[in-house]
Formats: structure tokens, C-alpha cells, sequence
């Protein structure tokens, strides 16, 4: 890929970034969709998350990631979803992985 192929795909791409992020405020009044399609959608965006969260927590490259990592990723999703202080959240995480590295376990 040389640089003109580069330049024009970038700029491609922010005018595709632009469109979207143009439409939602332009198209607000125009589109209503059912309590069924926004109940859908919302699960859809949870979902969305949940194999982020998943795909992060469990693999590293094409292997599973170990332990320590899913069990960091453990703390951390119940400090947060009991609304502790995010900070909090970060610093359990990271010390669960740790330790559970510093205790032989991959």
C-alpha cells in the first residue's frame, strides 16, 4: 500500500465517521423506531459488550490468556457492577492478576 492508497483511505474513512455521527442528530425527528426494535437494539449493544469483554479477557493472540487475566477481569466486572469507585475497580483488577501470576498460576 503505498501513500496515495493510505491518504485516500483515511479520508474515506472519516467521511464514513462523519455520515454516521451526522445522521443520528439529522435523523431523529424522521425515524421512529418500535419499543420492540429499541428494546433489540439495546440488548444488541449489551451483547456487543459482553463478547468484548469476553474476547479481551479470555484470548491473547490465537491462545487462551490464562487465569490470571479472566480472573482479574472477574473482580473488576463485580467491583463495577456494585458501583465501586473506578479507580478501585482498576487497582483490584490489576492486583487479582498479580497475584494470581505471583502464585504460579499462568
Amino acid at each position: 500500500m503505498d501513500a496515495t492508497e493510505l491518504l485516500i483511505a483515511t479520508g474515506v474513512l472519516g467521511l464514513g465517521t462523519f455520515a454516521f455521527r451526522f445522521a443520528g442528530p439529522a435523523l431523529r425527528n424522521r425515524v421512529h423506531p418500535s419499543a420492540r426494535t429499541e428494546r433489540l437494539m439495546t440488548l444488541a449493544a449489551v451483547v456487543l459488550l459482553a463478547a468484548l469483554v469476553a474476547t479481551s479477557a479470555l484470548i491473547e493472540g490465537h491462545d487462551y490468556a490464562g487465569f490470571a487475566r479472566p480472573a482479574g477481569v472477574l473482580v473488576g466486572g463485580v467491583l463495577a457492577w456494585r458501583k465501586a469507585p473506578f479507580v478501585l475497580v482498576v487497582l483490584a483488577a490489576a492486583a487479582t492478576a498479580a497475584l494470581v501470576r505471583l502464585a504460579g498460576i499462568p
